[in-house]
């Protein structure tokens, strides 16, 4: 039993079962024994690998689209430039060196702010940036990022990593999806009392079968809810890639990764990395609420319409086979359709419509 779940199964013996946010929540966030709290998980001694670990031209392509949403928004001198959920700090460093390349001065004139909430992982992305120009904060929240600035806001594979409520049909309807303990003190899901107004259902839900799945998001409805805000109050434009759908279904996405292996989401509480696919279309609608251009696609089409297979083409140029055939296996993971490429999703949002890598709005 790891330190995490003796804690899960105390807290649920004491108070009862307790829903599938609250177990993502301490699951990852815990401040004793959280996932993201103890410990470096990026990269291939880590659970998983990231695109901008995979390859420097993922990051090198989101440098060249803020470059470009700057320039379009009026070239504000003082932007502030963030990353939501940075990871070991890699797609800073390499946003960072392409900005000073494709607009030198706009590196050293930005603020550049990493959002991030575990002292383990900050001290991770300190060492990684060492060296790479700019200055370099590191708040908690967006609130925490500077004011009355253009904010200009990355998060890569952030928004799956934000809890989700679960709720799964039964005779008497759509029931809260909770975790319980069995009589072993093994973790079991359950069917719980609390229910979901059938306005919040996509319209498949009268046709699901009994102990289907749907997942709603409050915490990442608000976290895009204060994004957008702000964008739309300071100006800037925000970036959000991760795995996802592009409209809400039916469906358990909650899944666990141990070791680049899949998990049972119950077998190892702050051992293993727990995630869900994010639905973007409700991501979008709120942004556009807010007054924002919201456009969608997929992470293939949009790294392929910024340029990757030119990138690709100057990075092999001239280069050593191995060194080919190293960025040709790089541009099949990032965009290809069998890996990434169909199954990620980027979400943009701005204060000016036309945005690069995605069609030009009717």
């Amino acid at each position: 039993m790891t330190a995490l779940k003796a804690k899960i199964v105390d807290l649920i013996e004491a108070l009862g079962p307790i829903s599938v946010a609250e177990y993502m929540a301490m699951c990852l966030f815990d401040k004793q024994h959280g996932y993201y709290m103890t410990r470096d998980p990026f990269g291939r001694d880590g659970d998983f690998t990231t695109a901008p670990e995979i390859s420097q031209m993922f990051g090198e392509l989101i440098g060249a689209w803020l470059v470009r949403v700057w320039r379009d928004v009026g070239r504000p001198t003082n932007p502030v430039i963030a990353e939501i959920g940075p990871g070991r700090g890699t797609l800073a460093k390499d946003i960072a060196r392409t900005m000073d390349k494709l607009e030198p001065g706009l590196r050293d004139r930005a603020n550049f702010n990493l959002i991030e909430t575990s002292p383990r992982l900050r001290l991770v992305q300190a060492t990684t940036l060492q060296g790479a120009g700019g200055s370099f904060d590191w708040c908690n929240t967006v609130d925490e990022s500077p004011a009355g600035r253009p904010l200009f806001i990355v998060g890569n594979e952030l928004f799956d990593a934000i809890p989700v409520r679960q709720y799964v049909k039964t005779d008497k309807g759509w029931r809260e999806r909770m975790v319980d303990i069995d009589e072993e003190e093994n973790l079991v899901f359950i069917a719980g009392a609390g229910s979901l107004d059938p306005a919040l259902l996509p319209p498949d839900a009268e046709t699901a079968e009994p102990g289907a799945i749907f997942e709603i998001a409050p915490a990442r409805a608000a976290l895009m809810q204060l994004i957008a805000e702000r964008i739309a109050r300071d100006g800037g434009a925000g970036l959000f890639i991760d795995y996802g759908h592009l409209k809400p279904g039916i469906g358990d996405t909650l899944q666990a990764m141990l070791k680049h292996v899949y998990d049972d989401p119950l077998a190892h509480p702050g051992e293993a990395d727990l995630t869900s696919h994010v639905d973007f279309a409700s991501l979008a609608a709120i942004a556009a609420k807010s007054g924002l251009a919201a456009r969608l696609t997929t992470q293939g089409e949009f790294l392929l319409a910024l340029g990757l297979i030119e990138r690709a083409g100057s990075l092999g140029a001239n280069a050593e086979q191995s060194t080919q055939t190293r960025v040709t296996g790089e541009v099949q993971r990032l965009a290809g359709p069998e890996t990434m490429g169909d199954l990620f999703k980027v979400l943009a949002v701005s204060t000016v419509k036309n945005l690069p890598g995605f069609p030009r709005p009717n």
